[in-house]
C-alpha cells in the first residue's frame, strides 16, 4: 500500500508530501535532500509508475500539491514524438520519405531531399530563421513553419546535427497536418492525453489556467524584457545557438511558457505544461504500465525511434551530444535509468524516460530553473534511488 510522508515536517523551506509504495522510502528521503538544498522556495513535483502502478507520488513548495500545472519546457518534445512515432507505427508516415512529399513548400533552398528520419534526428540545418523569430511566432508552430520552409540550412544537412530546440516540433508538426489533416496536438490529445487520462497538455484548455504555475527563473530577478534585437553596427552575428533559441526576442527562456498563448496553442517543442503525475503517466502508457492498458507502442516502434542516428559534436550548442528519433537516450547521462530509457529533459532542469525493461516511467517536474548543473546531480540522485528501490524489491537490473 502507500504509505503517507505528511507527517514528515519541514525540509528547508518547503513541506515535502504525498505518497511513495512500501519499498520507495529512500526515494522520498532523496527527495527530501533535494526540496532541502534549494537555494530558494522551488515547486517540484516527482512521479513514478512501476508495473502498472504509480509507486511514488511527491511534491513540495510554495503553491504547489500533486496537481499543481507547470511549463514543461522541451519534456514537451517527448509528447510531440510520441504522436509521430504512432504515425509511422500506423504506417501514415514513413521515416525515409522526404520531407518534401508531404509539404512541398519545405523543399526550397537545398532542402528538397531532407527525411522525415533526417528531420527527428535534428540532422536538418533549419534550427532558425536568419530573421529570428518573435516572441509571437515561436508561441505559434504553424507560423514557425512557414517560415522555416524558406528558410535555406545553416548546413548541408544529413553532414552534421544541431539540437533544433524550438522548431523541431514546428518541422515534424506540419509534416504531420500535411499528411493527416490534423496537427500534431490534436493527435495528442485524441490518441493519447484523452483517451488515457493523463495530466499533459499540448494546448492548455482556458478552464485550467488556475492550476497553472508560473515558470521562475533560477535568480529573484526580472528577466529583460523582450525587444527587437537587432545587432548594432559592428557587433558580431549571431550565432547558431542565437539564432536556434531567438534570444534576440526571448533573452530569457523562463518567460516562454508564462505567455497564455504559448499555453494555448501548446508550442510542440517546449510549450508544453504538464505535472509530473502527468507525464508519467503518458511515459507509462507509451511502454504498457499504465494500469492494465495496452502500450501505445510496440517494441518495434520504440527500438526504431530510440535508437542512436546523431552522435558527436552537436553544431548549435558545441557540446557533445547524441539523440534518437525525437527523443534522447540516457543510458550515458544517467545510466541508473536504464540500458533502454528513453525521453527527453527540459530546461528548467525536468526530466522524463521510460524504461521498457523494467516497466519504468518517470518524471521529476520544477517550477524554478536550477542554477548550472544542479538538476543533473538531482536527477541522477533521484533516478539512482528508484533503481535501488526496485533492487531492494528483488529485481534484477541490466
Amino acid at each position: 500500500m502507500l504509505t503517507s510522508d505528511r507527517e514528515t515536517g519541514r525540509t528547508g523551506e518547503a513541506t515535502v508530501q504525498g505518497d511513495v509504495l512500501a519499498g520507495f522510502e529512500g526515494v522520498r528521503e532523496a527527495f527530501q535532500q533535494v526540496v532541502r538544498d534549494q537555494p530558494l522556495p522551488t515547486g517540484q513535483q516527482l512521479a513514478v509508475h512501476h508495473g502498472g502502478k504509480r509507486v511514488v507520488d511527491l511534491w513540495a513548495g510554495p503553491g504547489v500539491d500533486g496537481d499543481t500545472l507547470t511549463g514543461v519546457f522541451s519534456v514537451s518534445k517527448g509528447a510531440a514524438h510520441v504522436v509521430v512515432a504512432l504515425l509511422v507505427q500506423d504506417g501514415v508516415l514513413d521515416l525515409d520519405r522526404a520531407v518534401a512529399a508531404y509539404w512541398p513548400e519545405f523543399g526550397q533552398a537545398g532542402k528538397d531531399r531532407v527525411t522525415l528520419r533526417q528531420l527527428l534526428a535534428h540532422q536538418a540545418g533549419v534550427v532558425g530563421v536568419d530573421e529570428v523569430f518573435t516572441i509571437e511566432e515561436l508561441a505559434d508552430d504553424a507560423l514557425m513553419a512557414g517560415r522555416l520552409a524558406a528558410q535555406a540550412p545553416y548546413w548541408t544537412p544529413g553532414e552534421g546535427f544541431g539540437y533544433h530546440g524550438l522548431v523541431i516540433a514546428a518541422l515534424t508538426g506540419e509534416v504531420v497536418r500535411r499528411a493527416t489533416g490534423r496537427s500534431l496536438q490534436d493527435w495528442w490529445e485524441l490518441r493519447v492525453r484523452r483517451p488515457r487520462g493523463v495530466d499533459f497538455y499540448l494546448g492548455l484548455p482556458e478552464e485550467l489556467e488556475p492550476r497553472y504555475l508560473p515558470v521562475t527563473p533560477a535568480v529573484p530577478e526580472a528577466p529583460e524584457v523582450p525587444g527587437p534585437g537587432a545587432a548594432e553596427p559592428g557587433q558580431e552575428p549571431p550565432s547558431l545557438l542565437d539564432i536556434a533559441f531567438s534570444t534576440a526576442h526571448l533573452p530569457d527562456l523562463s518567460v516562454f511558457p508564462n505567455f497564455r498563448r504559448t499555453r494555448a496553442l501548446g508550442q510542440g517543442s517546449a510549450g508544453g505544461v504538464a505535472s509530473a503525475r502527468g507525464v508519467a503517466a503518458a511515459y507509462a502508457a507509451v511502454i504498457g504500465c499504465l494500469d492494465d492498458s495496452p502500450a501505445l507502442l510496440d517494441p518495434d516502434t520504440i527500438e526504431t525511434f530510440t535508437r542512436i542516428h546523431s552522435e558527436g559534436t552537436d553544431l548549435v550548442g558545441e557540446v557533445e551530444s547524441r539523440f534518437a528519433l525525437g527523443f534522447q537516450v540516457l543510458d550515458a547521462r544517467f545510466a541508473e535509468a536504464g540500458p533502454d530509457a528513453f525521453g527527453h529533459g527540459g530546461a528548467a532542469g525536468a526530466m522524463a524516460f521510460a524504461s521498457p525493461s523494467r516497466g519504468l516511467a518517470f518524471a521529476h517536474i520544477r517550477s524554478r530553473f536550477a542554477l548550472g548543473d544542479s538538476a543533473d546531480r538531482e536527477n541522477a540522485l533521484l533516478i539512482g534511488e528508484v533503481a535501488s528501490a526496485l533492487r531492494g524489491l528483488g529485481h534484477r537490473l541490466s
